[in-house]
């Protein structure tokens, strides 16, 4: 690292090295990235479906930061500029799978008013599932967006079958009211028999 170069840490890294990074120093933005992924990576888990959706969304981000250090206006705000970052691919990475899962049901859209309605829907659902506690959000994405066997849920989430059927009880359910609050009267969007 460059002489001269505090690296006392306040989170993932100094103001100075921050700011040496966004000035095109190499070696200061190696230390920036390399500080950073931990923490990105942490809260990409907690955000994202899969343990790959994750890291995906943690390696995109840490691309973008590497990229566009230099357009952040204030160091003091590195952390939460990544932090949504993290959270944008995640919920990209939703919504292309429930656009994927609407595309295979629906097959052409009708109008353009259909189309944006569809979207208004899908980012409704998306909104409901990322206000659900971690571990619900969790079980219901990887049970019934990602179609993954039960078992395997259980076992990839450290739980046992009948507490990941619990939780995808729940989820649903506390989904199902989210969405029908939202909507008096309109058709649920999960099929809760099907655990």
């Amino acid at each position: 690292m460059r002489a001269g170069v505090d690296v006392v840490d306040r989170g993932w890294a100094s103001e100075q090295l921050i700011k040496a990074a966004q000035g095109g120093d190499l070696e200061s933005l190696t230390a920036v990235v390399h500080g950073a992924h931990p923490h990105v990576r942490r809260f990409a888990g907690h955000l994202c479906a899969s343990p790959q959706d994750a890291e995906d969304a943690a390696q995109e981000a840490l691309i973008i930061l590497y990229r566009k250090i230099g357009s952040l206006r204030a160091t003091a705000a590195l952390a939460s500029w990544m932090f949504r970052i993290v959270r944008h691919e995640c919920a990209r990475r939703a919504r292309r799978l429930f656009d994927h899962h609407d595309e295979a049901g629906i097959g052409l859209v009708a109008s353009a008013e259909d189309e944006v309605l569809r979207r208004l829907e899908a980012e409704r659902v998306a909104e409901a599932i990322r206000a659900l506690p971690d571990i619900q959000r969790r079980v219901l994405i990887m049970r019934d967006v990602l179609g993954r066997p039960g078992r395997m849920v259980a076992e990839a989430l450290g739980l046992s079958t009948s507490a990941m059927k619990s939780h995808l009880h729940r989820a649903r359910t506390t989904l199902r009211l989210s969405l029908r609050d939202g909507v008096e009267g309109a058709q649920d969007p999960l099929d809760p028999t099907s655990v």
